[in-house]
């Protein structure tokens, strides 16, 4: 029960931080049409530019100005070059943002070098919010769960009851209308990409000290970010989210059950002597690759997602 319990805690803290990840790029992908390979790296980009500015000042700056610095980056980003690639096609755009994740890799390698830097949690959020039977869980964990939701129900609150969310929401389905109303539908686009930058950057600034912040960081959550867009169907929004909560909660499961086909089978009475190799493998060994099995399980029986709404 306390394994049960402990690691479904975990599990939604991570998935939930996957789903701040993985939110901004299916707000980006669903106005645009746009994979952007470089998501990824402005998640990296937040949780670099939070050490260095905690370091100046304090965590609580921090976690304000990074995500607006990233957002910046992310509006020239989409005005000087992605706005630019457009015009060649969608081939253009994905080389271009792939370029792009290359390129933020080595700027910040140059700038704080390929080692992992010592960027703490906060003291005041250091210690144990409670202890379920002999397991401590930490006072940060549930921080980074309240910043999840608090930005679920912002972002949702924001699409759908403010004028710029309702607009926002018109030229995810018709640009062309929104356009003959006289508003600025390139602009828009600046923004949402400038936003869904900077949704990136605040589940760096609350991951990068709860994980390890280094280089390779956004090569490790890269992938699954876009294994969380497919499976929650491009362009959905509530698809990403549950998408995020599935892999977060089954991949924590997974990490801490050194448990095989094999064993499986000894507990309730089948003796294997001969079984292949990967019936011998536990759910650890294959917990990293449990998110890429996930989507094309999904690819293969529902290729539009749990929540898509197109078959493409």
């Amino acid at each position: 029960m306390e394994f049960a319990l402990i690691s479904l805690l975990n599990g939604v803290t991570y998935g939930l931080l996957l789903f701040m990840l993985s939110s901004g790029l299916t707000l980006i992908f669903s106005m645009m049409a746009v994979l952007n390979f470089a998501h990824a790296s402005f998640f990296m980009l937040g949780a670099y530019f939070a050490y260095q500015i905690g370091s100046a000042t304090s965590f609580w700056v921090a976690l304000l100005l990074a995500p607006l610095l990233v957002g910046v980056i992310g509006a020239l980003v989409e005005r000087f070059g992605i706005r630019k690639a457009h015009r060649f096609g969608h081939v253009a755009e994905l080389l271009f943002t792939f370029g792009l994740s290359f390129l933020a890799v080595e700027v910040v390698q140059l700038v704080w070098g390929k080692a992992a830097v010592d960027y703490r949690v906060p003291a005041a959020l250091q210690g144990t919010l409670f202890t379920l039977y002999a397991t401590s869980y930490p006072i940060y964990k549930a921080f980074m769960i309240a910043v999840s939701v608090f930005m679920l129900a912002g972002l949702y609150s924001f699409l759908t009851y403010t004028r710029i969310g309702l607009i926002i929401q018109a030229a995810l389905s018709r640009p062309d209308m929104v356009q003959a109303l006289g508003h600025d539908v390139p602009r828009i686009f600046t923004l949402v990409f400038g936003g869904g930058s900077a949704l990136a950057a605040i589940a760096g600034v609350i991951g990068g000290n709860a994980f390890v912040t280094e280089p390779a960081m956004a090569d490790a959550l890269g992938p699954i970010v876009f294994v969380i867009v497919v499976v929650g169907g491009l362009g959905s929004l509530a698809g990403a989210f549950i998408a995020s909560l599935l892999i977060g909660i089954l991949q924590t499961f997974m990490v801490g059950t050194n448990y095989s086909l094999v064993d499986f089978a000894r507990s309730v009475g089948i003796q294997i002597h001969s079984a292949p190799a990967l019936a011998r493998l536990s759910l650890t060994q294959l917990a990293a690759i449990m998110p890429y099995v996930l989507m094309v399980a999904i690819l293969i029986f529902r290729p539009r997602g749990i929540m898509g709404a197109r078959e493409t």
